[in-house]
């Protein structure tokens, strides 16, 4: 049912870090939509526990922590990007902490504390206990709730983005005359289709963790901004790189917990059920390795044994120390029953963060002119093929403050855009009807994720992957007739973006014969040092491999 046309001067979809803090720079120069389809506060900001880390203390540097990104990236990170988030990030969390942010001080309040998490060369992440993410959400939404030509949208779900293609026949998507216009969006609680046009377009979507079985994601991360960026003609990097954080909390009642990997970085050690550690068989750095690494060794250690789980162990941490560094996870796992300073926590490794994403430029710039995207959703060329610890915040905050600025210098009076987007059409639902088969999109939802943890996860082969591939393209064509049969929910569009997400993270693992970083694959257990370093790239409809080549960016 189409609805209401709603032009703005900017449009930000998702209210994590990276679409407040767009939302809030961009206030200045004119009127912004933020739209979210859930309640402002649900994000994945909202459950990052670790930190932000950024370069702070007197014995860290540029250098270093570059130095480190560049370490966990496995040579797929684009050295300039890097330095310059690196470099950028200490300012940008100055403008946090002016905002109201309030991070964890040392003893007599003269210096933030920092703590250490792996893969890190120096203590260098700020944190404010072990709800880092809810405490700079809630500093960034009072902020953003104070600007009066900023609208709220919750419960809004973005359908497609439009872009000039969509009404100019001349124009194919993903051609250097495209640009995005606006966007379809579902109001959730009247089932209306909202139309809103603006100068220019923000992903930040976050995640895709609701594609495994298994994540320490919130319900929201469907990958609805790969999807929309995709369908829109952007092109889409590295999907093969998902990364699973190692520790979460195993429980039947315990959904999506995380434990902070800043409990192994204060001195954790991971354990089996016999007592015995093993990490020191992997990595140099045991139990303080990269994420990809841990996950890794966990899986493996645990196919062996055949446990369901391995521990976590503090219980040789002073107690009150523990409590005191993690209040929040020590006030959980105590309500599932364990006492973490007197038992091994058990925890499994689950999907955590996608590593690729939407190609940006170090100004957030899609592929597509008018079209930002940052945060998770993007592949600026920070992360690589691993993302090193609390490095995600970092780039929200840097890419966005980017973005922002460049949104800034386009032309905010242009009368022919202006006259485009009057020529939009409306959503047009054609002869959709009421559904009466929803079992469909459960059962389906069901088996995309089932199939990607037990053919896409931690560890992959060639058969299991094409195995995943043909399930998913026929899972595709039913969601197609089904999509176009039956009015839109919500339901069914996350059941697309996944089914969509799924098979760039497929195709991606496919065409990367080699294992590197967060893919690993036993048919090609060894990095591929042979030729040079490619990103792997998709583009358009039809899941066509447009280029593989080192370093490639959006221009």
């Amino acid at each position: 049912m189409a609805g209401m046309k709603i032009a703005r001067d900017y449009i930000v979809i998702g209210s994590g870090l990276a679409g407040l803090t767009f939302a809030l720079k961009i206030a200045e120069y004119g009127s912004v939509a933020l739209i979210t389809k859930d309640e402002v506060e649900e994000s994945a900001t909202r459950y990052a526990q670790g930190g932000i880390a950024s370069v702070m203390a007197e014995d860290d540097s540029v250098d270093l922590h570059v130095t480190d990104t560049i370490e966990a990236g496995r040579g797929l990170c684009q050295e300039d990007v890097v330095r310059c988030i690196v470099r950028e990030g200490p300012a940008r969390v100055r403008e946090l902490i002016q905002l109201g942010a309030r991070f964890t001080r040392t003893q007599g309040e003269d210096s933030f504390h920092l703590t250490q998490e792996g893969g890190h060369s120096k203590r260098r992440i700020l944190h404010a206990d072990d709800l880092t993410g809810w405490e700079i959400e809630r500093a960034l939404i009072e902020a953003v709730r104070a600007k009066p030509n900023i609208e709220i949208y919750p419960y809004h779900m973005g359908i497609d983005i439009i872009t000039r293609s969509n009404i100019d026949p001349a124009v194919q998507p993903g051609d250097k005359k495209d640009e995005a216009l606006g966007l379809y969006a579902l109001n959730e609680q009247t089932g209306e289709v909202v139309t809103f046009t603006g100068k220019a377009v923000l992903l930040a979507t976050g995640g895709a963790g609701k594609v495994y079985l298994y994540t320490s994601n919130p319900d929201t991360a469907t990958g609805d901004g790969i999807a929309l960026a995709y369908r829109a003609g952007a092109r889409i990097a590295n999907m093969e790189f998902f990364q699973f954080h190692p520790t979460c909390l195993y429980h039947p009642q315990a959904k999506s917990f995380l434990i902070s990997e800043a409990v192994r970085g204060e001195g954790g050690v991971l354990r089996m059920k016999n007592g015995d550690t093993f990490m020191e068989n992997y990595h140099s750095l045991g139990c303080l390795a990269p994420r990809d690494v841990v996950a890794r060794a966990i899986d493996y250690e645990m196919k062996k044994s055949g446990d369901d789980c391995v521990y976590l162990d503090v219980t040789h941490l002073e107690g009150y120390r523990t409590r005191e560094r993690f209040p929040n996870i020590y006030k959980t796992c105590k309500s599932f029953g364990y006492d973490m300073t007197e038992q091994p926590i058990p925890v499994v490794p689950a999907a955590h963060y996608m590593c690729g994403g939407v190609m940006v430029d170090l100004n957030g710039q899609t592929s597509i002119p008018r079209l930002f995207a940052s945060g998770e959703v993007c592949y600026s060329g920070l992360h690589g093929a691993n993302r090193l610890a609390s490095n995600s915040l970092l780039e929200g905050l840097v890419l966005s403050h980017r973005a922002a600025a460049k949104a800034a210098e386009l032309n905010q009076s242009s009368k022919k855009l202006e006259s485009i987007q009057e020529r939009l059409p409306e959503w047009d639902s054609g002869d959709a009807v009421e559904s009466d088969e929803s079992v469909v999109v459960s059962h389906n939802w069901d088996e995309i994720r089932r199939l990607m943890w037990n053919y896409v996860g931690i560890v992959r082969s060639d058969k299991r992957l094409s195995r995943a591939r043909r399930r998913v393209e026929m899972l595709l064509e039913e969601i197609k007739e089904y999509y176009w049969s039956f009015n839109i929910t919500r339901d069914t569009l996350e059941l697309r973006n996944i089914a969509l997400t799924a098979q760039l993270i497929i195709n991606g693992a496919l065409e990367r014969k080699e294992s590197r970083g967060l893919h690993y694959n036993l048919d090609y257990p060894r990095p591929d040092d042979t030729r040079e370093v490619q990103n792997t790239i998709f583009q358009d409809t039809v899941q066509r491999l447009i280029t593989s080549q080192k370093n490639v960016s959006s221009k």
